[in-house]
């Protein structure tokens, strides 16, 4: 079984491609989703975020307050640092118990947008990046989160350029309207098959 990364920068649409791939049948871990789930459900992960940011990071209903969070961890380095800290491995341990149980498959996929940064990719066989143009991403995320083009860039400064991890990466993906997604999905996935065989 082949381990794939894929990765891109906040906006880039490594979601769409990557259920592109589930319709071929490959199993996709979702890392940022499933950090969601981590500082929402693991007691001792949400004890260790209070520690660092403090009780009030917590809605009254026991989820992560996520605006909040970002509002501080994007705006004071050292914080995102200790808090990536806390998150990070407890994510990593995750999908390595997940790709245990898809081993039977050819390939599968973690799709994390900080594939790079946390070092992940050197547990992977190959990367794929998906890339779009600044501004493309801009426009989606703010649509998206509903919040400012500030807000966006300061998320941004928060990760890798785009052109670095391509640089990083076997495979990129170009999400600028040029080439259909569906194409350059199942040009990998051909090739990506062969290896396998």
């Amino acid at each position: 079984m082949l381990k794939i990364g894929i990765t891109g920068g906040i906006g880039s649409g490594k979601t769409t491609v990557c259920k592109i791939f589930e319709v071929l049948d490959i199993p996709v871990y979702y890392a940022d989703q499933r950090a969601r789930d981590i500082v929402d459900t693991d007691t001792e992960i949400k004890e260790r975020i209070k520690d660092l940011l403090g009780d009030q990071m917590y809605l009254p209903n026991g989820k992560l307050d996520r605006k909040k969070v970002a509002h501080i961890v994007f705006n004071f380095p050292e914080l995102l640092e200790q808090y990536n800290a806390i998150i990070h491995p407890a994510v990593f341990a995750d999908a390595e118990r997940w790709m245990l149980r898809h081993k039977n498959y050819d390939y599968v996929i973690k799709e994390a947008a900080l594939l790079f940064e946390t070092g992940s990719n050197k547990t992977l066989d190959m990367v794929i990046c998906v890339s779009a143009p600044k501004e493309v991403k801009i426009a989606r995320i703010m649509n998206r989160d509903h919040i400012t083009r500030e807000q966006v860039l300061a998320r941004m400064e928060n990760q890798m350029d785009d052109t670095q991890k391509e640089a990083l990466s076997d495979y990129i993906i170009y999400n600028d309207g040029s080439t259909p997604l569906i194409r350059q999905v199942l040009q990998i996935h051909e090739k990506l098959m062969a290896v396998v065989k």
